[in-house]
């Protein structure tokens, strides 16, 4: 039905539609992509009742306006921020009723850089591979929100959580990344790597949804030259001339040609997508079968 829909009043910094992803296309050199916040986005559909692939809102920091065209069930979750219907304030975690015509503001972040916006149904727009995720490396799903767009919505699958609390990890104040070292950390100064676990690094500005820039000290080659390109993986921890490690996102390239000194797991990159500019960060190098 044409009304039932939200209109894009104000899209923030960056606010894209993301679900699941789109992964096993990587022969194709498409990323997997999707909710950088794998939770966050998975807590907000359980509120209002969505499977865990309905597509959500993934905002950036400061934030977005809607307007419900139809009566709807919508939940906010991740970056904690203030949430306000028609200027009244509302739930954050929880779901909230929108009546027909409403604005939802979703306010700046409080703290952490995604909030994930959720409504009865989930977004509606068309898949691409199998996916509505927003992809901004390649290109594919829908552009990012811009005002005066509508977004449909498909009706609603179930009823939202009947439940008091949903346990939800706050943004971290630092950040701490088990890394898997290999398949390339021959290729850096053993002493680099021995220091690995004592060095403080800070997210960098130019972090983005293909990867966490870090500053830091630099890790020293041990060697010349450069890599064939090779494949990428979520969570490869890729290394640049530069020397300053660089995590990848969901939406990492599939292939590249400088070194990495190792992976962080999957299940520790929902962390690192909240971890603002600044944050310090510390790596856990696994070495020799065990964590040191």
């Amino acid at each position: 039905m044409a009304d039932m829909a939200l209109t894009v009043l104000s899209a923030g910094l960056l606010t894209t539609i993301q679900d699941l992803g789109r992964p096993g296309h990587a022969h194709l050199g498409v990323p997997r992509s999707g909710a950088l916040d794998r939770g966050a986005h998975r807590l907000a559909n359980l509120l209002v009742g969505n499977p865990p692939g309905a597509a959500t809102l993934e905002t950036t920091l400061l934030g977005c306006t809607l307007r419900a065209e139809i009566s709807v069930t919508a939940a906010v979750t991740g970056a904690a921020c203030p949430v306000r219907i028609d200027g009244r304030p509302a739930a954050w975690g929880a779901p909230v009723h929108l009546p027909a015509g409403s604005t939802f503001e979703i306010a700046p972040a409080a703290h952490g850089v995604r909030s994930y916006v959720a409504f009865a149904g989930g977004i509606a727009v068309p898949e691409v591979l199998g996916s509505r995720s927003t992809d901004l490396l390649s290109g594919l799903g829908p552009d990012p929100l811009q005002a005066g767009d509508v977004l449909p919505l498909a009706p609603p699958t179930g009823p939202p959580a009947d439940a008091d609390v949903i346990p939800h990890a706050a943004p971290p104040g630092h950040l701490v990344l088990p890394l898997a070292l290999g398949p390339r950390d021959d290729w850096f100064d053993p002493t680099s790597i021995a220091a690995l676990a004592r060095t403080d690094y800070h997210v960098a500005p130019a972090s983005n949804r293909v990867g966490l820039r870090l500053d830091g000290p630099a890790l020293k080659r041990s060697r010349d030259g450069e890599l064939p390109s090779e494949g990428m993986v979520l969570g490869a921890v890729q290394v640049p001339p530069d020397g300053k490690p660089v995590v990848f996102l969901a939406d990492h390239p599939t292939t590249g040609g400088y070194p990495v000194v190792g992976v962080v797991p999957a299940t520790a990159l929902d962390a690192a997508a909240q971890a603002r500019p600044g944050t310090l960060v510390r790596f856990v190098p696994r070495m020799g079968g065990g964590w040191t």
